[in-house]
């Protein structure tokens, strides 16, 4: 990525929080939402990874990210 460019819109990405909890966010929560999205989609890749290579599968497919999908999900369940 070039210097200067960002990962996300973060005014969209709290006024799309702020809409839909219905109350005022911390400076930096989308920051931690970010982060926190960032770390359950290299879970969920890491899961369907082994489980795919289990199912003697070439690669990921969606079959395997459905498979791992509610474990990874139940891991990040705040």
């Amino acid at each position: 990525m070039a210097p200067g460019q960002k990962l996300y819109p973060r005014g969209t990405v709290k006024k799309i929080i702020k809409a839909h909890s219905n109350c005022n966010v911390s400076k930096n929560v989308d920051v931690t939402i970010f982060l926190d999205y960032v770390l359950f989609m290299q879970t969920l890749m890491k899961e369907a990874a082994i489980e795919s290579k289990q199912g003697g599968e070439r690669g990921i497919t969606a079959r395997s990210v459905r498979k791992v999908t509610e474990k990874s999900l139940a891991k990040f369940k705040g």
